[in-house]
């Protein structure tokens, strides 16, 4: 079962936010909420009372266990953006974009998948044949001898 909380309009750009949420994708709740408390970034304070609005809503409305959880899906988007103006030289003026993000956390409790492995790198045999070289020909430069 999937438990889904939202915060929406938070007062931040969704890029810094974004590396704070890259951080915990995917992680535990216990391991999550860790790593978001000892982030020293001001996303991490908005992002640990999401996760934690999450999970209380997992253990009261829908009666899940705590340990078993899980993020399985964390988005960052772009919300509405307050334009402001800003004075410069000559009488001009400069925008200001205010900017606002979405934030969407989705716990589950099912059987986390297995991480994906890379391929071990395994180089390519050689071909057997051998390089074909280009004949050179005498029109192409000039010959030095006199």
């Amino acid at each position: 079962m999937e438990v889904i909380a939202q915060l929406r309009g938070l007062r931040m750009s969704p890029r810094k936010v974004r590396l704070v949420a890259n951080l915990v994708r995917r992680l535990d709740v216990a391991v999550a909420e860790t790593q978001l408390k000892f982030t020293n970034k001001a996303a991490a304070k908005p992002l640990l009372k999401l996760l934690q609005s999450a999970v209380a809503n997992a253990e009261h409305n829908f009666k899940l266990e705590r340990g078993n959880l899980w993020i399985s899906h964390l988005t960052v988007d772009g919300g509405p953006t307050l334009k402001r103006w800003r004075s410069r030289a000559f009488g001009r003026a400069a925008p200001i974009r205010k900017r606002t993000a979405y934030v969407v956390i989705k716990l589950s409790d099912a059987v986390k998948p297995a991480a994906k492995t890379k391929k071990a790198y395994v180089p390519r045999a050689k071909s057997a044949r051998p390089a074909v070289r280009k004949a050179q020909t005498s029109d192409t430069r000039p010959s030095t001898e006199a």
